[in-house]
């Protein structure tokens, strides 16, 4: 059984789902401390003009977990549903990519960027073709400090396997053997040199919302630009 325990981000980019392609079980980690100016409430997309930041106005909550992040204000709905189609919609997948656009964005008035984060990550995963079981971390009882807690929720999942982001190698550095002594392999992430595919920019910008991929090459081929290439 192959886990990751990941912080759930906002439209992410093609390595977050290759990731969750690579294990049976995905779990949403934002029962942790929210991190103001990260992945959780923003991502780049790439029109003609440029990269863009997408940001979700969430103020400065430093003092909460990522789940009790709120979003009080929906205007920001309307906005990046503005802002996308105007990017996108003369990429040649644009048909692919706009359902999931209206699903998001115009159908569901969201109340937390947990919440928010989890539909588009799930929706995306399914219009990939991704089986992988997503569940959230408050499903589990999980204490202690960073290590005992994921240890604790591989341990109540049966994960034979822990795939793990290649930003946790720092600290989880040294602690090999706590999770030999419960029988997990402890494994890292290397994401790979990804293949280029056409983007509507001038030049090529590798590290982007899974979004701008989907617009570009439609979503039967998107797996061939994350997992299904040949290795380099």
């Amino acid at each position: 059984m192959k886990v990751a325990i990941l912080q759930s981000n906002y439209i992410p980019w093609r390595g977050y789902f290759d990731l969750i392609h690579d294990v049976d079980i995905f779990v949403l980690y934002d029962d942790v401390q929210y991190t103001k100016n990260d992945w959780r409430n923003r991502n780049t997309i790439y029109p003609a003009n440029g990269p863009q930041w997408l940001t979700i106005p969430v103020g400065d909550q430093i003092h909460l977990k990522i789940f009790e992040v709120p979003l009080p204000d929906p205007r920001w709905q309307g906005k990046h549903l503005r802002t996308l189609t105007q990017a996108y919609a003369k990429a040649p997948f644009f048909s692919d990519l706009e359902p999931l656009l209206l699903e998001i964005y115009r159908d569901v008035q969201w109340k937390t960027l947990s919440e928010l984060n989890a539909a588009l990550i799930r929706k995306i995963s399914a219009r990939l073709g991704i089986s992988t079981q997503i569940v959230d971390s408050r499903d589990f009882s999980a204490v202690g400090g960073r290590v005992e807690r994921l240890l604790s929720i591989l341990t109540q999942i049966g994960a034979s396997h822990y795939i793990s982001g290649p930003a946790a190698q720092g600290y989880l550095a040294g602690h090999e053997t706590e999770f030999a002594d419960r029988c997990i392999h402890l494994e890292f992430k290397k994401y790979p040199a990804y293949p280029e595919y056409p983007q509507r920019g001038k030049t090529y910008v590798p590290a982007v919302s899974v979004i701008d991929l989907i617009a570009n090459v439609g979503l039967e081929d998107a797996p061939k630009y994350i997992w299904q290439h040949d290795p380099v």
